[in-house]
């Protein structure tokens, strides 16, 4: 029987495929001999390694979503929106080879289609803090998106190549907004890495100092004299602000429906499901294809440990 104080990790798989990726790239750089063939599994190879590694240091509920479409439903929504487009055409490869290896791992794996990997991370976490027995929930990833998923320090972004922790208050220090807020902060702003621009003339701290006074983009009044007179007289050429997000309205509310996350509590049925408990058969044969025969021994050895 599970006891209390269970630590979950969601892993965001597409972030670190291409970390790994360009990471992987810079070696080659240093020693052409690492390229060829390698370019189209060595990603792959280190998200795997990777994950083995925390389920090393001692997790023990893990999940990883991935992108299996880069392409979601948002791009319906806006023609701009980040897309496949320029991805190069190795590392869209390993997609499908970096959810094999996980899931030979035995670790679970959403790859993501119609919805993308930060809806998957968002509502796992969803899912996992309505546990009693979860202590805190881990989301893997420095994506500005998934600050809105935070909750005090129950839910949690951690970046782990910069090994930080970001809690509720974290959140506020970045955006200057709580986790709340974060989506009608991104979409006043933009998120040059989704591909939408935000309004003209929002830049993080108006955004920020707005928001704090009325949480939502919708709460924003139209006219500047509607505006509470702290809000006007905190921040520069209010007149001009309001105006261009008047004008802009229809554009920002897509933009706040592009950043917000899709919750679909049907990804996790139970926080038991992420409980790792050893690879499957498979793992071996996977391992040889992603020239990593090492990994199998360790993650037998850990099974063997854990019981």
């Amino acid at each position: 029987m599970e006891t209390a104080g269970i630590r979950v990790h969601l892993v965001d798989g597409t972030y670190e495929l291409f970390r790994h990726h360009f990471g992987a790239l810079a070696a080659t750089r240093k020693d052409p001999r690492a390229g060829g063939a390698e370019s189209h599994r060595a990603a792959a190879r280190g998200v795997v390694a990777s994950v083995l590694g925390m389920l090393e240091g001692g997790a023990t509920h893990v999940g990883v979503a991935t992108d299996h479409v880069i392409e979601s439903f948002r791009n319906d929504l806006w023609a701009g929106y980040k897309s496949s487009a320029g991805v190069p055409e190795e590392l869209l490869a390993q997609f499908g080879l970096v959810e094999e290896g996980l899931t030979a791992l035995g670790v679970t794996v959403w790859p993501m289609v119609e919805l993308e990997a930060d809806d998957a991370l968002g509502s796992a976490a969803a899912v996992a803090a309505e546990d009693a027995r979860v202590e805190q929930v881990f989301i893997c990833t420095p994506d500005k998106d998934l600050g809105q998923a935070v909750v005090g320090r129950r839910v949690v972004q951690l970046d782990r190549r910069a090994d930080k922790v970001i809690d509720e208050d974290g959140v506020r220090a970045k955006f200057g907004v709580g986790p709340g807020s974060v989506a009608d902060w991104l979409a006043l702003v933009g998120d040059s890495a989704d591909g939408f621009p935000g309004i003209p003339g929002w830049g993080a701290k108006t955004a920020a100092a707005v928001l704090a006074h009325y949480l939502r983009l919708e709460d924003i009044p139209d006219s500047v004299e509607e505006w509470d007179a702290g809000v006007r007289g905190s921040v520069r050429s209010a007149p001009r602000l309001a105006a261009d997000l008047a004008a802009a309205r229809p554009a920002a509310e897509l933009f706040k429906v592009l950043a917000t996350l899709r919750i679909d509590r049907n990804l996790l049925a139970s926080v038991d499901d992420l409980l790792w408990s050893g690879p499957t058969p498979d793992f071996a044969a996977v391992c040889e294809q992603l020239g990593a025969a090492g990994l199998a021994p360790r993650a037998e050895g850990l099974a063997n440990a854990r019981g």
